[in-house]
């Protein structure tokens, strides 16, 4: 694919992108906006006139709400224990205030004929209640989480309590006054209609992220939409009981945004969206490989360090014993054989006390490359003890690796490595040698000939190589 199709295939997808953005907006919204319609359908096409006056459905219905109403209330507060939320913590005294205050709406319903405020005005003040202290939690979402110590308890919750029931005390007393009409209902409706309608104007301008807040919005959203529900109805026709529809719908709406939270996060504000879920996935699955990329880099360095003189960077004895063992077994397979070589610096401790260990550990270093640069890059180098060493050379017979071992020893002995001070120190090497199948089958004979080489070559005088 050509650089300028990726780029118009992506200016595609781009733009599909935000078609289907703007699309799921649009229903949203739509969505929200479905009690409107049929608030529009029932004042333009229904007769406010028609009523249903039915006490003992008005009643199950409260007493339904009521037991929903304090059951998420719990929900609510254990979520704010946990995780500290202000918007949490007014949210439960919003359903606690809603419920409490709801309560009587329904208690009342029989009054109706001898005092119709008693039953009208508990209504629009559970709304009211509930709006002002949801318009109070917006305000302080994503406010710091209260500390663990500091956090509301039972004490804080009883104090509202105490408020509410005086509020229900307020509210009978206004139903038996004189200010008690249709007016007073009205104040008390449009005022909840005015917070609920500025907690959805606040969520507009802030658009968080997080979907329970989208809950929320839509919630808050049929408060406002139920309250225009009432302002527009009349007790107990057809746009009231589709006013309280409303509101409930918003408040179950609700309760279910408080329901995932207590399953999930016990917050409003750290569950993400699908596309943010995505991303984080993405992110995390990136940092996964990365970190597993770095764990395979550390144990090929730990398996590195594991088989290798740390001074010299030759192998080490066992992994060149692992690496002998699995040339036996190719050998012992294909009949082909393969030598070792037995090294051993000559007078090496006389190096060390004429010129220190710093000057000993160059020639050991300067040693291992000169073995490296004679053999095969898949043959080896081991050290074996202090300036003992042996070398692997895979399929090869007796005679080659005698080449090899003679290379060795000439040019050690026409080396010379740096010392202290512009001093030169030269060293010479003896080397002892043996074949597989020629002096054995097995490790152990093949590096008990080698050995017995090497002190046969030092015996012989030192700075040769010896194969009998």
């Amino acid at each position: 694919m050509s650089a300028t199709t990726a780029m118009q295939t992506d200016k595609q997808r781009s733009f599909v992108r935000l078609i289907t953005r703007s699309y799921a907006q649009l229903v949203l919204v739509a969505f929200a906006l479905v009690p409107a319609y049929l608030i529009g359908y029932l004042y333009f096409f229904q007769d406010p006139g028609l009523k249903f006056e039915n006490y003992p459905f008005h009643e199950i219905a409260i007493i339904g709400a009521t037991f929903v109403g304090l059951f998420v209330t719990y929900l609510a507060w254990q979520c704010y224990r946990s995780s500290g939320e202000p918007l949490l913590r007014w949210m439960t005294l919003g359903f606690l205030g809603s419920v409490l205050i709801c309560a009587l709406h329904g208690a009342f319903t029989r009054s109706a004929h001898q005092n119709i405020w008693l039953l009208l005005l508990y209504g629009p003040a559970s709304r009211l209640t509930m709006s002002i202290l949801l318009l109070i939690g917006l305000l302080s979402y994503q406010r710091p989480s209260d500390p663990a110590d500091r956090r509301a308890g039972a004490k804080y919750l009883l104090s509202w309590t105490a408020i509410f029931l005086v509020v229900d005390v307020l509210v009978a007393l206004l139903a038996h006054s004189t200010v008690a009409g249709v007016i007073l209902l009205r104040v008390m409706e449009t005022a909840a209609l005015g917070f609920s309608t500025l907690s959805v104007v606040i969520l507009m301008l802030r658009r968080p992220r997080s979907p329970l807040m989208l809950v929320c919005g839509i919630s808050v959203m049929s408060f406002a939409l139920s309250s225009v529900a009432f302002l527009l109805g009349s007790p107990w026709n057809h746009m009231w009981w589709l006013a309280h529809v409303i509101f409930a719908s918003g408040f179950f709406l609700l309760s279910y945004g408080v329901a995932q939270a207590f399953l999930t996060t016990r917050s409003f504000a750290t569950i993400h969206s699908r596309e943010e879920l995505n991303a984080r996935l993405a992110q995390e699955m990136d940092r996964a490989k990365n970190a597993l990329k770095e764990v395979h880099r550390e144990n090929q360095k730990l398996a590195h360090l594991a088989a290798t003189d740390p001074l010299t960077g030759a192998a080490n004895r066992r992994h060149f014993i692992a690496c002998v063992e699995t040339e036996v077994v190719r050998a012992q397979r294909d009949g082909t054989p393969f030598s070792l070589l037995a090294l051993d610096l000559d007078n090496f401790k006389w190096v060390n006390d004429a010129y220190g260990h710093q000057v000993g550990d160059t020639v050991l270093q300067g040693f291992v490359r000169v073995c490296l640069d004679a053999i095969r890059p898949y043959d080896g180098v081991a050290r074996v003890g202090g300036e003992e060493f042996m070398v692997l050379l895979t399929r090869t017979s007796l005679d080659a690796a005698l080449a090899v071992g003679e290379r060795i020893r000439a040019t050690i002995a026409s080396t010379t490595f740096a010392g202290e001070l512009g001093r030169k120190v030269s060293i010479t090497v003896s080397i002892g040698i043996s074949q597989f199948g020629r002096d054995g089958r097995t490790i152990d004979a093949l590096l008990r000939s080698a050995d017995e080489r090497l002190y046969h070559a030092k015996s012989q005088g030192r700075n040769r190589v010896a194969i009998d």
